[in-house]
């Protein structure tokens, strides 16, 4: 997954997880970067103090409503049955947030908070692409691309094999709930967005694309050929089969990716496991409001010496 990141140039596989000098030095390593929350080893130290105090780190700001543990949370909710389609009731978000933090310890790093897309979020991830060039083969294909994993990274290497430039077309949630049921999506569109983005075989990303792939959509797009993997292909809301026109121009193939992971797989296994991630979630986020408080003491206290000395 981390070598399909287009930012990525090189994996370091059984890294440490407290990184030290010895470490950056041996891989020719400047520095270290993390986000600007703070990492923190089981007995509750900073995890990367050695490389701050050696002048080898270097810290970026943490994208604002992205966290792991809310999407765990958005995943547990409240029981297996939630994910079946014959309940199609939703969960307030403040049951999501009873399932994955202790109400006496809420973590200022991983709380739940809205993502809020922006142009220039966008940009960024977008960053370094360019449209096809005259004579590219065109590749299509579409789908929710939810909680983006390798199943779908080894299905979009596969596609981008069949052509020059490949687009990606990410239905709208509504959509996707239509087709899925209970609370799917699980990431909104702007979240499924940029974790396509990022993937290095992608070349663009049709937001909120038409579930049926229109005979105006494929001449938009130039596009030679229309990809779909393994996955059922769930008829439109007409009755018909949604890939009725590219079969018809002789522009459509199906492929196997040879990996049988799935979303529903990857939820299926954080609810067989919904007690031991509740349980984490808490230690973790009730170690981090401990650390947090001893950082924001250490900055009053300077502060008050500060004033002191002048």
């Amino acid at each position: 997954m981390v070598r399909a990141v287009k930012w990525v140039n090189e994996v370091v596989e059984a890294a440490p997880y407290v990184p030290t000098i010895e470490t950056l030095d041996k891989y020719n390593c400047d520095f270290c970067v993390h986000g600007d929350d703070i990492p923190l080893t089981p007995d509750g130290h900073d995890a990367y103090a050695e490389v701050k105090n050696g002048g080898r780190y270097k810290e970026c700001k943490r994208t604002a409503g992205v966290s792991t543990t809310d999407l765990v949370g958005r995943m547990l909710l409240l029981t297996k049955t939630h994910h079946d389609r014959k309940n199609e009731a939703q969960l307030p978000r403040d049951k999501v947030e009873e399932l994955r933090e202790n109400p006496q310890a809420r973590s200022p790093w991983t709380s739940v908070s809205q993502f809020l897309p922006t142009t220039q979020k966008i940009a960024q991830f977008a960053e370094g692409g360019s449209g096809p060039e005259p004579g590219d083969r065109i590749v299509y294909v579409s789908g929710a691309f939810d909680l983006f994993h390798v199943g779908h990274l080894d299905f979009l290497q596969r596609a981008r094999q069949e052509g020059d430039y490949l687009i990606v077309g990410l239905h709208t949630d509504p959509v996707v709930n239509g087709y899925k049921g209970s609370n799917h999506p699980i990431m909104n569109i702007h979240e499924r967005t940029l974790c396509v983005l990022a993937c290095r075989h992608v070349s663009e990303v049709v937001i909120g694309a038409p579930y049926t792939v229109s005979e105006e959509l494929m001449e938009h797009f130039n596009i030679d050929l229309v990809v779909h993997g393994r996955t059922n292909v769930i008829p439109d809301t007409e009755g018909h089969d949604p890939y009725k026109v590219p079969k018809g121009l002789g522009k459509y193939k199906q492929i196997d990716s040879g990996n049988d992971m799935t979303t529903t797989k990857i939820i299926e296994r954080i609810i067989r496991n919904r007690l031991h991630f509740e349980a984490r979630n808490k230690a973790k986020e009730e170690k981090e409001m401990r650390a947090f408080e001893a950082l924001q003491k250490q900055v009053k206290s300077g502060q008050k010496m500060i004033e002191e000395s002048s």
